[in-house]
């Protein structure tokens, strides 16, 4: 359990067993000690950060005075990375220099940081912090505690944003948990239940139904997929109502891709690091934290979540290419490629989707490569009916770090889904894999709902270390989704 505490200046008492750290903004340093005592350390940290600002020092500097150890260390530009991201990363390589020290605390100076900021130091040393090490026979060492100094006047406003980031942060690492696991620990009905327990804990109702109920209720896409696995595939739906609504008759839906591990079905993948596949689920995992973060934040909009959970493997009666179905709003469906399945299963999630009345509609999927290919590991790919809503998640995201980029859904590339035999085909040939994706998606839409369509298949899981994420799942999008709620209410 990683530990945080927040102090004012005028209580602070660091101790030599303690690691400061002062972070350089933009030469500025973040925080200090005041009074007497500390004007020999305060000179030389602000001493090595303007060195390190004008390139007379190019790294952080460990400094010894008044009998603590104060690590300095500035934060240059970085391209590409705004300066919210640059905190973020700062405190991340700061936290794990102080770690070196074996310190009893890492206490950061930073009563010079706007409190609607201080939650970014929180964020960068949170995510970095994570350890998925259930599976290790001697797990890493936990995080040293953290301590945040700030004004005497803004203690009450740092702590209540970082309260609130503090909530958000828990459902990351549940994610996290989620998406690391590997794919024969978490089938479908062994995640259903981990996200039965998410939602009991948050107040949420939740309500799942297994494959007779899924033939009962023509959810094919998801029986499709499923049909080569032993484990059944799930549909599930978490139901947040606030008490009071902010905003009347607005009701979000979010619908996750939930492929416990994609084998790629008949169509099977190369074995070179098919590991990763298990964290085609992350689209179903994510929804499932966001709506927990939503409700422990206590945002005033009605939010739901549909998780669509099916495991893609060969068996007996695996779907084959070629094979049809009639998905759920009666439209048929051949099956081109059995490993273009997450398409399949979020038809039926987008159609549960209407039947739930939702005005506003974000899915999130690993679901192409071809984005991966078009916008690398660190950009998500998004799609949208309605420009006024697709603005809304890019700024959203923008403000969390995560970034978005939007790509177009031109219908000019409709044509490339028909099909001689049935209404569509599921893959539309190698061109523009992305946007053909999500105009298969478009097909299943509820009438008169904006929809924001986020394919996270190059976001959701580094295969390197990578800004403050260790190799595995990162959870990416659960910030966004929550701001966007908070957003729709404003």
């Amino acid at each position: 359990m990683l530990q945080w505490t927040l102090q004012s200046v005028s209580s602070t008492q660091p101790s030599p067993e303690d690691v400061l750290v002062v972070l350089g903004l933009e030469g500025t340093p973040s925080g200090e000690l005041a009074g007497p005592r500390f004007a020999v350390l305060r000179h030389r940290v602000s001493a090595s950060l303007k060195d390190q600002k004008e390139g007379r020092s190019k790294s952080a500097e460990w400094i010894e005075a008044e009998g603590l150890r104060t690590l300095a260390m500035a934060l240059p530009e970085k391209i590409g990375f705004d300066a919210d991201e640059r905190l973020r990363i700062g405190i991340q390589e700061a936290t794990k220099l102080a770690e070196q020290r074996c310190p009893a605390k890492v206490v950061v100076l930073a009563d010079a940081i706007p409190p609607e900021r201080i939650r970014l130091l929180l964020e960068g040393w949170w995510f970095s912090s994570y350890r998925f090490d259930v599976y290790k026979s001697k797990p890493s060492p936990a995080a040293a505690p953290l301590t945040i100094v700030v004004p005497d006047d803004a203690l009450l406003l740092c702590r209540s944003h970082l309260e609130a980031a503090e909530k958000t942060l828990k459902c990351t690492d549940w994610v996290r948990d989620a998406v690391n696991e590997p794919g024969s620990s978490l089938p479908p009905r062994a995640f259903a239940s981990r996200i039965e327990s998410l939602a009991k804990s948050h107040g949420l109702k939740w309500r799942a139904w297994g494959r007779k109920e899924l033939e009962r209720e023509n959810c094919q896409g998801l029986v499709t997929v499923g049909k080569g696995s032993d484990h059944e595939p799930v549909l599930g739906v978490m139901e947040y109502r606030p008490r009071v609504p902010g905003n009347g008759g607005l009701h979000l839906v979010l619908v996750g891709k939930g492929i416990t591990f994609d084998t790629g079905g008949i169509s099977i993948k190369p074995s070179d690091r098919m590991w990763e596949m298990k964290n085609d689920m992350a689209g179903a995992a994510t929804v499932a934290g966001a709506i927990a973060a939503i409700a422990a934040l206590e945002i005033q909009l009605r939010v739901s979540a549909v998780v669509c959970l099916a495991e893609n493997r060969p068996g007996n009666a695996s779907v084959l290419p070629g094979d049809i179905f009639k998905a759920r709003n009666g439209t048929t469906v051949m099956v081109d490629n059995t490993d273009a399945e997450g398409r399949l299963v979020l038809s039926d999630g987008l159609h549960e989707a209407g039947l739930l009345g939702a005005t506003h509609i974000v899915d999130l999927a690993t679901l192409t490569g071809a984005v991966v290919r078009a916008l690398g590991s660190s950009i998500a790919g998004i799609f949208s009916n309605n420009d006024a809503f697709a603005s809304m998640v890019l700024a959203s995201g923008k403000a969390h770090g995560e970034k978005l980029w939007p790509l177009p859904l031109d219908a000019e590339y409709r044509s490339k889904l028909d099909d001689p035999v049935a209404d569509l085909r599921n893959v539309g040939g190698a061109e523009a894999g992305a946007t053909t994706a999500a105009l298969f998606l478009q097909e299943f839409l509820p009438k008169n709902s904006a929809w924001v369509h986020i394919d996270i298949a190059g976001t959701a899981f580094a295969t390197k270390s990578w800004k403050y994420w260790s190799e595995g799942a990162t959870s990416f999008g659960v910030r966004t989704l929550v701001e966007l709620a908070r957003r729709m209410i404003a």
